[in-house]
């Protein structure tokens, strides 16, 4: 779920985006992000959140670094635990930010920095002192925001889960969902999961999943099609998925299939 490292940007301005949520937190020196178009300085006591397909630019001074934590949505398989970690702090991702650190956080910043530079082979240490840093600022960032009081009867389950069936091809994600429910994402996940029991990231697989294996066994579709159709980026994409959260892939299901119709 978790990939962090400490790098320095380079001087030059670059640009790119990514399908995953991402943490970038000032160590040492300077640099500056723009995230869809909104601007940001980093420097030791601030980090900015990226989300997923966020355009973002970025550069830095000559002795810039950078801790840089990326949260990976199709890594925890929907069955571990690290998957409920993953459900608790996407929310903090709903818009593009920049965050003040408080000193506490900011000491273990740059200590959990020291100990990247100390360790960089240690993927175990990078993982657990990264979830420790996205914890304790998911924490203050959602201290930040005032509580909003929602009539829990105005979210519908099955109005969310037509709008998921009626997009599915394209990439939905937890914050389209919340904009359908007129609520924010970290809202949104709260009341989601009350009235379901689970999450609105873990609905939205399963519905992608459970689609692509009708499609995969009642169809003749090729994968790359099906892969589509159901939102998945391309076919490895959903290969890997039915591989995390199933425990088959799209050929033996076709397989399968082909079995019991003889």
């Amino acid at each position: 779920m978790l990939n962090a490292r400490l790098l320095k940007l380079p001087e030059a301005a670059h640009q790119h985006r990514h399908d995953y949520h991402q943490l970038v937190i000032g160590v040492r020196g300077e640099a500056e992000l723009s995230v869809d178009g909104n601007g940001s300085r980093l420097d030791n006591w601030r980090a900015c959140l990226v989300p997923t397909e966020a355009r973002h630019d970025y550069r830095g001074d000559h002795q810039n670094h950078v801790l840089v934590i990326n949260l990976d949505p199709y890594i925890p398989s929907l069955n571990s635990p690290r998957h409920a970690d993953y459900d608790q702090l996407a929310p903090m991702f709903e818009r593009p930010r920049t965050v003040s650190l408080d000193t506490r956080l900011q000491g273990m910043v740059q200590f959990c920095a020291t100990e990247f530079d100390r360790s960089p082979d240690n993927e175990a240490l990078r993982r657990h002192l990264s979830a420790s840093i996205l914890h304790c600022l998911a924490e203050r960032v959602a201290l930040s925001e005032p509580r909003r009081a929602v009539n829990r009867v105005g979210l519908s389950p099955e109005t969310i889960r037509r709008y998921v069936m009626e997009n599915l091809h394209k990439k939905v994600t937890v914050k389209d969902m919340a904009n359908v429910a007129c609520l924010s994402v970290s809202r949104f996940h709260e009341i989601f999961r009350e009235l379901t029991g689970v999450s609105p990231h873990q609905f939205l697989i399963q519905t992608r999943l459970d689609q692509a294996v009708q499609l995969l066994t009642g169809t003749q579709l090729s994968v790359t099609e099906i892969s589509y159709r159901t939102g998945f980026s391309s076919q490895s994409a959903l290969t890997n998925a039915l591989r995390k959260h199933r425990g088959t892939i799209p050929s033996k299901l076709r397989n399968s299939e082909n079995v019991r119709g003889q």
